[in-house]
């Protein structure tokens, strides 16, 4: 085994990359009812790597050396249990767990890495299970297929952990008495539980990329589960979708400008000023082609425009350059196809740049008779900046001091307060 002087940091990593191949075949092994079983095996394994590897260092093969541990614990728990009703395994696929002379042999097969992929997969799919809400979904991949903690889930959104240990205990009692299969979705269900499971995906990135709760404004740990995931269903049979090859591109044209996003002080930098060479061209290129690949078929998602639409700002060479006449009709087609007040309002941005402010203000108006926009603090940090651009100074103090008192992020806030200040000067 290699010395290593940083084992917290490199071993928190890998924990993460492991944790939910891990949860995912032990949840295949003891059933979704089960899964506070799946997880204290993985908590046992990772304390126990913990402790050894502090000692001794990491093994060459330390994702091998989880998964042994992890199995022989779940090999010990069967033997003591077998005869236990908590656990089923009269199914075809585990019943040959129950036997001493085929327990081993058939423990192995589960633990295969391209098995490890499959039951990752179908575990996102019982985490995207209609019958779960939205918050609840992004809560369960979290804690089970992210490694987060309840903590740290619960800094994420800003709530307490006791709010997420009950949606937690409510998805868990839904397993319980649903006894939800991991499985693929059969072909009639495959499409639309496969959209549930992308809808997951890109709001898990979005509150990475633009954290609503967080002390800082980016949230990389966020971001780099969504792609992992988002990689996961592009590379399986089942799931190679033109909807999830161009998630996967309109997540790598954001994630390539996140390093211009921020100052060295952690304040925002708004995109006319941002610098471009810190854009990430390799990963622009990599968002390329996945959107050659989700360029078959006919039809076009929401996530193919909403890429189109990242994409003209990542090709343009500086702000003035952007072709946002291409931009406003992509926002006008989304909005045919995806109609929601926060798509409407992106179009008022988009309109802005084209026919100047009052016309964009007219229409962030009409966006506003929709009531939910009154809690949102884009929409009135945009006003904000309509009013400011109509010469209407008071209205744009009184839009922005509003958006201040609605957005948690400590970061927008800043933004916020410097315009107000500004202002007053």
């Amino acid at each position: 085994m290699a010395e290593t002087p940083n084992i917290g940091k490199l071993a928190d990593h890998l924990f993460r990359h492991e944790a939910g191949k891990m949860v995912a075949v032990l949840t295949k092994i003891f059933g979704t009812e089960n899964l506070e079983t799946a997880e204290d095996v993985v908590q046992d394994t990772l304390l126990k790597a913990f402790e050894i590897w502090k000692l001794k260092g990491i093994p060459d093969n330390p994702a091998a050396w989880l998964h042994r541990v992890a199995k022989n614990r779940a090999i010990d728990l069967i033997r003591r249990n077998k005869h236990n009703t908590q656990y089923d395994f009269s199914d075809s696929e585990r019943i040959l767990l129950t036997s001493e002379y085929t327990l081993g042999t058939v423990m192995d097969s589960f633990w295969k890495e391209d098995v490890l992929q499959d039951d990752l997969l179908q575990m996102m799919f019982a985490c995207c299970h209609p019958g779960i809400s939205n918050e609840n979904q992004i809560t369960l991949i979290l804690k089970t297929l992210c490694g987060f903690s309840t903590a740290e889930i619960a800094k994420a959104f800003l709530c307490s952990e006791d709010t997420v240990s009950k949606r937690l205990y409510r998805t868990k009692e839904f397993f319980r008495q649903e006894k939800v299969r991991l499985e693929i979705p059969n072909a009639q269900e495959l499409k639309g539980r496969t959209s549930g499971v992308l809808n997951a995906i890109y709001l898990l990135f979005n509150e990475g990329y633009n954290s609503t709760h967080d002390t800082s404004l980016i949230r990389q740990d966020l971001v780099d589960e969504a792609l992992v995931l988002g990689k996961l269903l592009t590379e399986s049979s089942h799931t190679q979708m033109p909807e999830a090859f161009a998630l996967m591109g309109l997540m790598c044209f954001h994630a390539a400008r996140m390093q211009s996003r921020l100052s060295p002080e952690g304040a925002i930098i708004l995109l006319p000023d941002q610098d471009r060479s810190k854009w990430d061209a390799r990963i622009i290129a990599l968002g390329n082609e996945y959107m050659n690949r989700a360029a078959y078929g006919d039809e076009v998602s929401s996530y193919h425009i909403e890429a189109a639409i990242a994409f003209e700002h990542c090709c343009a060479p500086d702000f003035a350059s952007t072709n946002w006449s291409r931009i406003l009709d992509l926002y006008n087609w989304l909005c045919r196809i995806n109609a929601s007040p926060v798509t409407a309002m992106n179009r008022a941005v988009a309109i802005l740049q084209v026919e100047g402010p009052e016309a964009a203000m007219k229409a962030l108006l009409a966006v506003g008779e929709n009531k939910q926009m009154e809690g949102f603090y884009l929409y009135h940090s945009f006003l904000g900046e309509l009013y400011l651009r109509l010469k209407r100074p008071a209205q744009a103090i009184d839009s922005f001091e509003r958006a201040m008192l609605l957005t948690q992020s400590s970061t927008e806030k800043r933004l916020l307060r410097d315009k107000v200040a500004s202002l007053m000067n």
